[in-house]
């Protein structure tokens, strides 16, 4: 006799390859609306489902948990970063947790060069020029932004991204600088050709451009504070391709506003899809939707971890993406 299917609730539209294998594998619930399920919704997804597929916009707290019931028994992520999840609540409660991790690497290193590249080269006032019919021909002066070649970069968060952001910078011919929680082995850095900074205040007065790309955690909450943006050279490009937390937005649109730095290229922000409608106005700053992981592949590499993570659980085993509490 068969054993009985896992039944599988998915938060959100996933690629359609995606889909069709896990409708193959489980008992799935899909959300074919698309719509973000309220904190009500989660709940009672949890309820009835042995496993929940959540994503990066699903908060799900301790107080979610502890309604949920006793039969979910994994939460497995449809993307690496887990700050939307009381990990530590969940595993208390036998539920496990496991992440996509790896996948975006390559693809939110690309985003990040392209942001760099955007704002300095002033590519969104080209194209606004270009599609209002505005452009009147070639003019010595006009659109003049800077080349990277020769900058300093710092990155913040030297892990899996960081260091494909380094490799990237090599490349356009930046000096290649970094902070980090823990300093990499030397011979990564001799191969990124990367400078090690104790302090990041000290690396951040210095830098022409910040790239971030570390995690949000308690520890990295507007880690780029009002403080620590007032010490970047005011010609300075601050680039976040991470979590929007790490940066006090109010303070960098202040700041921005007030011509103390070069520019800005955000793909996240501290209050997810709110973002501060001053930033909309300031010609030297590129905002994209989080569309920093958004290419084809790699979300269908992302969907296919997850089945795995579920399959492996399925069959009795630990699912190899596991996340524990003393990863975070």
């Amino acid at each position: 006799m068969p054993a009985q299917r896992l039944s599988v609730v998915v938060t959100r539209r996933l690629p359609e390859p995606v889909e069709t294998r896990m409708k193959e594998l489980f008992d799935v619930e899909l959300n074919a609306p698309d719509r973000k399920m309220s904190r009500e919704d989660l709940v009672e997804a949890m309820r009835r489902a042995d496993v929940l597929v959540p994503c990066v916009t699903d908060q799900i707290d301790q107080a979610m948990l502890a309604a949920a019931g006793d039969r979910l028994k994994l939460i497995a992520n449809y993307g690496a970063g887990i700050d939307h999840l009381d990990v530590q609540t969940a595993r208390q409660r036998g539920i496990l947790v496991s992440n996509t991790p790896g996948v975006v690497t390559e693809d939110t290193a690309d985003m990040t060069i392209a942001l760099m590249l955007a704002v300095t080269r002033r590519i969104p006032e080209g194209l606004h020029v270009m599609q209002s019919g505005a452009w009147h021909g070639w003019a010595p002066t006009a659109f003049m932004g800077g080349r990277i070649g020769g900058r300093r970069l710092g990155i913040l968060g030297m892990g899996r991204i960081g260091q494909a952001v380094a490799r990237r910078a090599r490349v356009f011919g930046m000096q290649v600088h970094y902070h980090n929680r823990k300093r990499l082995r030397p011979e990564i850095e001799d191969e990124l050709e990367a400078t090690y900074w104790d302090s990041l205040d000290q690396m951040v007065s210095r830098m022409d451009v910040l790239s971030i790309n570390c995690p949000h955690t308690p520890s990295t909450f507007h880690l780029m504070n009002a403080r620590r943006l007032k010490l970047m050279k005011p010609d300075a490009v601050i680039v976040n391709t991470s979590r929007g937390e790490v940066i006090d937005e109010n303070a960098l649109t202040r700041m921005l506003r007030a011509g103390e730095l070069g520019g800005a290229g955000l793909d996240v922000f501290e209050h997810g899809h709110e973002i501060n409608p001053r930033l909309r106005e300031l010609p030297n700053v590129v905002l994209l939707p989080h569309m920093g992981s958004a290419t084809v592949e790699g979300r269908i590499e992302m969907g296919e971890k997850v089945i795995i993570n579920i399959k492996t659980f399925a069959d009795g085993h630990r699912p190899p993406d596991l996340v524990v509490p003393s990863m975070l």
